[in-house]
Parts: C-alpha cells; structure tokens; sequence
C-alpha cells in the first residue's frame, strides 16, 4: 500500500499523511482579496488545492474544504474610492467573478466559502479572548498584537524576532511597543466601513480574519492550512500566533504552499504589474490549457509563464481528446460485444487486467500519493496510455480486433477518465463530451492565429491543388505558413485534414520550465523554503 505523504512548510520534510480524525479531512486556504481581477497566480494556488481536495475524495476521506474571501481590506477601499462605488458593492462583484472563473477552471465548490463581512461576530469574540489571554493591547481604538508574548513567533517562517520587520501593510505605527506587532483592529477612519466593537468602531486587521473563520468551521484542531508561499510570512506566521493566543490547543498539523507564478523570473503580481488575469487567458485559450500548465509543473516548484507553454499545453490537451474522441468512435460499432464480453452472467462487472492500465493506476497512485507529484502523470503516465490507446485505433477501425480486446482498450479508456477527473481535466463539471472540448481547442487556436475556418479549407485546397499540379514546394509553403500560425495540416487518406498546434517558432524556444522541472521539490533533496 502506498501512503500518502505532504510537504508540511513547518517540518520542511515530506510527511505521512494522517487526519487528526480517520476517515475526515479538515482543510482550510486561504482565497483571494477581491478588489480586482484575479491572475494566474490566483488560479495556481485554486487549482492545485483543487487537486487536493480531489484526491482526498479519491483516497475515501471525507473532506471539509474552506476557502475564504477576503472582502475587507485596504485595496477594496482604495479600489472603491477610486471607482467611486461602496467597497461592499465592489468586492461582490469581483467574488462573484472569481468564482466563474473557477468554474471555468473546473474548481469544485469548497464546502465552505466564507467572507469576513460575514463572519464580524467570531473575529470580535477571538480578539476579546487574545486580549484576555494578554497577547495583544489596546491603543486608541485599535488593538495590536504583542508577538513578544507568544514564545515561538517566527516558527514557521524561522525567522529571527529580532530581524522581523513590522508584518502589516501599512507604515510602522510608533504606538506598537514592538515594530513586528500587528492588528488585529483597526479604529474606523472617515469614509470607511465600520463594525461596532468594544474597542469602538472600526475593521479587523489582515492575519485575524482567517484564524477566526478556520476556528469558525474546522475548530482550533484540523489538518491542513495552505497558500501561496508568499503567505508564510507574514500571514500565516500570524494566524499561528492569533489562533495559539487564543486556544491553546490550536494546531494546523500539515501547512502547504505552493510556488510562484513568475514572468521573466520575476514573482507575477498585481503590485508589480507584471500579471495576466484568469479572463485574458481564457479568453485566448481553453480553460482546461491553462489548468493543464498549471498543473504541468510540481505545486512546490515555481512555474514560468510564457504563451509557448500555454502553447503546448493547448496541444496536450488537444491530443488527450483527439485521441479518446477517435477511439469512441473506432469503439462504437463493437459497444454490445463490449458490453457482454465486460460482464458476467450474474451483472457484475469484470474488470479485465492489461499492462498499460495497471501502469498508468501505479503512476497514478505512486506519484500523486508522493506530495501530489502531477507533472510526470500529465507528461509522461497519461501520454503513455494515451499512446497505447491509439495504437488499437487503427485495428479497430478495420474492426480487426477481437471483442476481449475491445474490454480492454475500453478499461483503459475509463482508467484515463478516472487520472483526468482527479487532476480535473474531464472537461465539462457535468459531462465528458469530447467533440466540445475539441471544437472550443480548434476555435481559441483560429483566434489566436487570426483566422477562420474558412480561411484554413481555403489553403487546404489551394495545397491540394499545388500538390495535383507537383508544385511541391508551394505545398509545402503553405504548410508551414499555417504551421507558423498554429495550425497543423495533416494528410490522411486522399484527403487532408487540420487540428491546432504549436506555432512552428515555438518549437525552436527550450521550454521556460525546463530547469525549473530539472529542479522539482519531489525530484531534489529536501531544502528548506525560500521566503
């Protein structure tokens, strides 16, 4: 039996997974602020948690998944001032719009998707404790943090007290007895959205939202804690020290993180102005391209963005359908054989044992229970039994195969639908359906080329013609102009036929996460994070 085993950022070593409760998972990530439209970094930190909550399920657990939304914050008022809307008004809208486009990204819905507007009562009531438990004073209105009182601040993080600087987003406040302290209350300041407590009006600070609405639905107690690595510090560092302060028990056994999305090696995000948003990308490309890329690489790892790798993924993605749709097809004149050849007299299914489908279930089981490793499954397990799958098709269409066979490459077939559901990359939430997922791949790509489907039949048959004629080179001109474009015309039979691919100077380009693979976290030796 293989075990399931997590990088935990506090041990900094991969650890075997066991829930504080059998059979249950408590899970808490952090979501995002919603003043804007979400990036890709975003979308990195959903989808591989995503994943997670997916194999959990897989693995028989049942699971409490909470991601929050942090819907009071500085930049939603900035943001609201400058929109000249209520903040209240403005992070709704951007919610609602992250939300599509998890979906779109085939994210399940948390269990669980708290706002801190939401959750006023809890934060207060935590604050009230830590200022009894006597962590934290009161200055003015505002309520601070004393993180000399909490004897291991700076344990996850292992940074030095000394070396801290103040963890808020604001200036240091000469009021705070230490600079590293932080709020947990902010005194109301004109124009700005207010909540009554006993400290007077105001907002909660940053860090005490998530320990409240994680105590809130998972108790003090529970599993797993993740996000991106930039929240280490100061973030999550302060949500140990806030939930600690307030219930001795508290304790998060594993905490997850994964990398950054870079662009030209650089942290990809809003402040930096260096982002692309989850709607710009999709809007260009399928949404399964970019969970595909963005699963292409280790969730520990950082992951370079660039449009040849979301190239490539489109064309992964393009080739996972294109050969399950062909085989459908090469398998519907024999569904009846395969249908009785598959059960028993009694009803029960058989499941007929072949190579490449225990391969692919090993890979399957080997590399995701080891720190949900889901590159070599998407690059090398899933292509493999995709390989072999085609390599029936051809029999299959001249119907030379026989009905056991058939059983076979169709156990095989539901195999890959079993890895694609757990990585989420099935297609539609509600359905499986090959010919629509290709028809969106083959749509985004004529965008992308600046053509239509005309205009790609229309240099078929002027290469056909050329070709008629022996103007070879002609022929070939016009092959590789479309190629350049990103799309691939193909000859089968007396006819030609074109799919998407990767634009032809793409392929020259050494792939940006090359190294980045070479240097997987699962790969390499254990070393500590990087913050």
């Amino acid at each position: 039996m293989v075990e399931f085993r997590l990088y935990n950022s506090m041990t900094h070593q991969k650890e075997v997974f066991k829930p504080n409760v059998p059979g249950e998972v408590g899970m808490y990530i952090c979501g995002v602020t919603p003043y804007a439209e979400s990036h890709i970094g975003h979308a990195r930190a959903a989808v591989n948690f995503d994943v997670l909550f997916r194999y959990l399920m897989e693995l028989g657990y049942k699971v409490t998944y909470v991601r929050n939304f942090t819907d009071v914050d500085d930049k939603i008022i900035d943001g609201a001032n400058k929109s000249g809307e209520d903040p209240m008004t403005l992070s709704n809208r951007f919610c609602e719009k992250y939300k599509n486009d998890m979906k779109d990204l085939q994210c399940l819905d948390p269990t669980y998707q708290p706002r801190v507007s939401d959750h006023m009562d809890q934060i207060i009531d935590m604050i009230t404790q830590i200022v009894d438990n006597e962590y934290a004073y009161v200055v003015d209105g505002d309520v601070f943090f004393a993180v000399e009182k909490f004897p291991n601040y700076g344990q996850l993080s292992r940074q030095n007290l000394e070396h801290i600087r103040a963890g808020e987003r604001v200036d240091v406040d000469l009021r705070k007895r230490n600079p590293a302290d932080f709020a947990l209350w902010k005194s109301a300041k004109p124009g700005e959205p207010e909540w009554k407590s006993p400290w007077g009006p105001g907002r909660p600070g940053w860090h005490i939202e998530c320990s409240a609405m994680s105590a809130r639905y998972l108790t003090y107690k529970f599993d797993i804690h993740g996000g991106g690595i930039d929240l280490i510090f100061p973030h999550h560092e302060n949500e140990i020290s806030q939930s600690g302060a307030a219930c001795q028990e508290a304790c998060v056994s594993y905490w997850l993180h994964n990398g950054h999305v870079t662009k030209d090696n650089e942290k990809m995000s809003k402040s930096l102005g260096n982002f692309s948003t989850i709607r710009q990308i999709t809007e260009i490309y399928h949404p399964l391209s970019l969970r595909h890329f963005l699963l292409s690489a280790h969730y520990r790892s950082p992951l370079n963005y660039s449009e040849s790798q979301l190239d490539s993924a489109s064309a992964a993605v393009y080739y996972i359908y294109q050969t399950l749709q062909e085989c459908e097809d090469a398998l519907s004149p024999f569904q009846e054989e395969v249908q009785k050849e598959g059960t028993e007299p009694n009803g029960r299914t058989v499941k007929i044992p072949q190579a490449a489908q225990v391969k692919l279930r090993n890979e399957f089981k080997t590399k995701m229970s080891d720190d949900l490793n889901t590159a070599p499954i998407l690059t090398r397990a899933l292509q493999d039994a995709l390989r072999s799958i085609n390599s029936f098709v051809p029999d299959l269409k001249k119907k030379q195969q026989k009905q056991k066979q058939c059983s076979v490459i169709q156990a095989l077939v539901e195999t890959t639908r079993e890895v694609r559901r757990v990585l989420g990359i099935l297609g539609l939430l509600s359905s499986d359906t090959y010919s629509e997922v290709l028809q969106e791949l083959k749509k985004k790509a004529l965008n992308r080329a600046g053509l239509t489907e005309e205009d790609v039949l229309l240099a078929i048959e002027e290469r056909t013609s050329a070709r008629q004629k022996k103007e070879y080179a002609r022929s070939d001109q016009i092959r590789e102009e479309m190629e350049r474009k990103g799309i691939a015309i193909m000859d089968v039979g007396k006819g030609s036929i074109w799919r998407p691919c990767v634009p032809k100077e793409q392929k020259q380009k050494t792939p940006p996460n090359e190294e980045e693979q070479k240097a997987s976290p699962v790969e390499q030796k254990e070393r500590p994070v990087s913050t």
